[in-house]
């Protein structure tokens, strides 16, 4: 069980509907055979790891034609009880972001629409105080200006160069506030620098695990929620002091997603603000 002051609020989506019917990224086949039975049992493991860890978890209801909702990362960002909004590249998403920008707007919380394309947290991570955010193959550049201007936090972009790590969230893991892991070789060589200075402890991964998308982690802090294949990853985190909670979502990493994808973390103001 995880201390109080680790415990997290998600939003998830269950993949009811999901299937792999289009090709956006190199993860996805439409002629493979998914088994959407599978795809929901393991989503519901990933779902019961994380009431067991003692976090807290909101469902957003799927919508039918709508098949990668389930990644629910890509929904918005949410810092300091504030919501980012949506605006996706590819026109087969496009539905999902209203979907999400009504679940919060019914929830209280205050949206600012995109002004440009950014796929939330898939390409947005929150790190000892910055966000750093992807850009490369799905979220552009001109949205990190925008991060800035609706969130009051400094912005560090970081380049994406490897098409099999299309949101940032495939390359990097945010392991607590001071710290993350990441594979150095999906980054620019100048992203690789920025890093090297920013997080010059980071656990780095080797590509065997990233292709297993062992970096699209769920960590509380102190636990990290991660594919169960990415068992290098697990090593070495475990010898930093983590403990790791391997899941199989083999079925959703037929359209690129892993636990992280699934997982969009609610984070509320803080009370000294």
């Amino acid at each position: 069980m995880t201390l109080d002051n680790s415990r997290r609020h998600y939003l998830m989506c269950r993949p009811t509907y999901f299937a792999v019917e289009y090709a956006i990224n190199p993860w996805m086949d439409p002629s493979a055979p998914v088994d959407a039975a599978l795809a929901i049992r393991q989503w519901e493991t990933l779902r019961r790891t994380y009431l067991d860890l003692g976090h807290t978890v909101d469902e957003i209801e799927p919508v039918p034609g709508l098949p990668d909702m389930v990644f629910a990362a890509n929904g918005a960002t949410v810092v300091d009880g504030e919501v980012l909004a949506v605006q996706f590249r590819d026109p087969q998403r496009a539905d999902e972001a209203p979907a999400y920008r009504s679940w919060f707007e019914r929830a209280g919380y205050p949206v600012h629409e995109a002004k440009y394309v950014n796929e939330g947290e898939g390409d947005i991570l929150l790190a000892n105080g910055m966000l750093l955010a992807g850009t490369g193959f799905r979220t552009t550049h001109a949205a990190h200006a925008q991060l800035q201007e609706v969130f009051g936090r400094p912005v560090v972009t970081l380049q994406l160069v490897d098409p099999r790590f299309y949101h940032l969230d495939t390359a990097l893991c945010v392991l607590d506030e001071r710290n993350v892991a990441y594979l150095p070789e999906a980054f620019s060589a100048g992203s690789q620098a920025v890093l090297r200075r920013l997080f010059p402890d980071a656990v780095l991964a080797e590509a065997a695990d990233a292709e297993v998308l062992g970096l699209n982690a769920v960590s509380d802090g102190r636990n990290v929620v991660l594919p169960a294949q990415a068992t290098g990853l697990a090593a070495k985190l475990r010898e930093r002091g983590y403990a790791t909670i391997g899941v199989d979502l083999s079925e959703l990493r037929k359209a690129g997603g892993g636990p992280k994808c699934c997982t969009l973390v609610l984070r509320e103001r803080e009370a000294s603000k």
